[in-house]
């Protein structure tokens, strides 16, 4: 019996969030993402390939042990692009087999990281 495409694959993604407004600007203005409003404590949004949240009702913001990792063409775009509004480097750019990456804290407090082919 073959499986539905969405069977067993990652469809959605949620994360804690302190200030909705703060978070919907850092990510249109640095990734481009598009937004939902749910109320005072829900906003959804879209990469433009996958569905996700960020929820003032949830666990405590901080690093949980997931590491949502984005890919960027151009890493240091990236990387100014998070700073410049608001987002903090907590781990430098470096490399590893396959690429190069750094990791960031969102204005929430949630660690994310981006990666990029190597160069």
């Amino acid at each position: 019996m073959s499986r539905p495409e969405h069977d067993r694959r990652l469809d959605y993604v949620e994360f804690p969030a302190t200030d909705l407004d703060a978070t919907q600007k850092f990510y249109e203005a640095v990734f481009g993402w598009t937004f939902t409003s749910y109320g005072p404590t829900y906003l959804a949004f879209n990469d433009g390939r996958l569905d996700g949240g960020f929820t003032t009702n949830g666990p405590a913001v901080g690093p949980v042990g997931v590491l949502v990792v984005l890919y960027a063409v151009d890493l240091e775009a990236v990387e100014a692009d998070i700073v410049a509004n608001g987002g903090t480097i907590s781990t430098p750019t470096f490399s590893f087999p396959g690429g190069r990456r750094f990791h960031f804290m969102d204005p929430n407090g949630n660690e994310l990281a981006v990666w990029s082919d190597p160069v």
